[in-house]
């Protein structure tokens, strides 16, 4: 047998084995990690790149979340189920409950004097009042009622039940760390709600109505004579931020020239120790002025944008979606990103969560943009 005939025999065999061995690699469940250039096939590198990701996607609210959240209130009643949420599921992450990689929206109607029993978990949460004037949250001995652009939070692990004490049906919008705690095997409920030992319907009110505003309403002044350790900690003590109050802040602000990448942003935070209010995800209210086009962003954070003044575009790796007050867009990490506001008279507000403090603790937030002649720059 000459020297060329038996390499072939051997390339034969060889080719022959590592299909074998890698069928039964797959099959008792483990993963190669020999990266190979020319073995496409099992390229490691690649397979990992291109594993399970959140793509970019909208979900339309007059289109299609409206009618479906209108039929499942009349369709599920307070009796059948202690929650009526619609989750908005990222397609390149199913069968998974998120949004994006960490983070999921929900959208919840409540009936008129609707309010549903407590319960708890290790998911933060916050609440975003869209319609409505009424919508409700016991949270932890506080009873907030909240409208249109406020934000009330429910920290990990304290009691609360959500609801509407008006006389009309209230929309309103939830984003969760749920994806990420599950991740972690830390996700858990709890929905026996008991004082003095009794199972009880609503918390008992420990707190004024206006607690919130009434202890950390004035900025730069913290007061001394109270414990603002609330609930199991780790969170910001206000749970209810008033759209009232950011929005006259961008509208003092709307002749400052801004970041061009992100036009005029607030960032909710915690009045005692600084930083998010929660450590797993953060929230943003920003604003596009009558015209505005911020320069293209990427960042390793994922974003959920959730317009709720104004038409725009928000363009994501070149793909362009139109958006209207209450709609949802997922941005993936590592997608660029732009925003246009398509009025020429009238401002845009955005409602913006990102898991970028997450990213940060671990050293992973990284964050570049283009200039206006396309230049690449670092940021972050």
């Amino acid at each position: 047998m000459t020297s060329t005939v038996a390499e072939q025999v051997m390339q034969t065999g060889r080719a022959e084995e590592l299909a074998a061995m890698y069928e039964q690699i797959n099959t008792k469940n483990m993963f190669p990690f020999w990266a190979k250039r020319a073995d496409v096939e099992h390229d490691d590198i690649k397979q990992l790149m291109e594993g399970v990701k959140a793509i970019p996607f909208q979900w339309s609210f007059k289109r299609d979340l409206e009618p479906l959240i209108q039929q499942s209130a009349r369709l599920i009643t307070h009796a059948d189920s202690d929650r009526r949420s619609l989750v908005l599921v990222n397609p390149g992450l199913k069968p998974k409950r998120a949004t994006v990689s960490t983070l999921y929206t929900a959208y919840r109607l409540n009936d008129p004097n609707e309010v549903m029993p407590p319960h708890r978990h290790t998911a933060s949460a916050i609440r975003l009042g869209l319609t409505g004037q009424q919508n409700f949250t016991g949270v932890e001995g506080e009873d907030i009622v909240f409208g249109h652009g406020d934000l009330v939070l429910t920290p990990r692990d304290t009691w609360h039940n959500h609801g509407n004490v008006g006389s009309e049906p209230a929309i309103n919008l939830s984003v969760l760390d749920y994806p990420l705690v599950e991740t972690l095997n830390a996700l858990q409920f709890e929905h026996d709600y008991k004082e003095d030992g009794q199972l009880k319907k609503k918390q008992t009110a420990r707190f004024s109505s206006d607690y919130s505003a009434r202890m950390y309403g004035s900025g730069g002044l913290t007061p001394r004579f109270i414990d603002h350790r609330r609930g199991v900690g780790g969170s910001s003590p206000v749970y209810v931020y008033r759209y009232e109050a950011i929005r006259e802040l961008l509208e003092r602000n709307k002749d400052w020239d801004g970041n061009p990448y992100e036009g005029l942003q607030v960032e909710y935070t915690d009045p005692v120790r600084g930083g998010p209010v929660y450590k797993t995800m953060t929230f943003f209210m920003q604003m596009l002025r009558p015209g505005e086009r911020t320069l293209p962003l990427k960042q390793t954070a994922s974003l959920l944008v959730s317009p709720l003044e104004g038409k725009g575009q928000c363009i994501v790796d070149g793909q362009t979606f139109d958006f209207e007050p209450f709609d949802t867009i997922a941005v993936p990490g590592n997608s660029w990103m732009e925003l246009v506001n398509t009025s020429a008279t009238e401002p845009v507000i955005l409602f913006i969560a990102s898991d970028e403090n997450v990213l940060d603790a671990f050293g992973l937030l990284q964050r570049f943009g283009k200039t206006a002649g396309g230049e690449v720059v670092r940021l972050v």
